[in-house]
């Protein structure tokens, strides 16, 4: 027996204007099967929860890196 699927959630690259992305929407409602689209704003969560994944990327890259170079000067 198979699984049935009623929602997909589709992430575009970048955050569009809401006039920009009309061309994605009106394509998307193209696709067979498709009953509904409905775009989501970015709002200042969303904001947050970016930085706070970039300011923590970040430490972390930073960390790996002076490692490395902390291995080095010991080595």
């Amino acid at each position: 027996m198979t699984d049935r699927i009623r929602h997909v959630t589709v992430t575009l690259d970048k955050d569009y204007r809401d006039d920009d992305v009309e061309s994605i929407l009106n394509a998307i409602k193209m696709v067979k099967g498709v009953s509904k689209v409905q775009p989501k704003v970015v709002d200042v969560t969303e904001h947050l929860a970016r930085a706070t994944v970039q300011a923590d990327l970040e430490g972390k890259i930073y960390k790996a890196v002076h490692e490395v170079f902390e291995g080095q000067r010991k080595g």
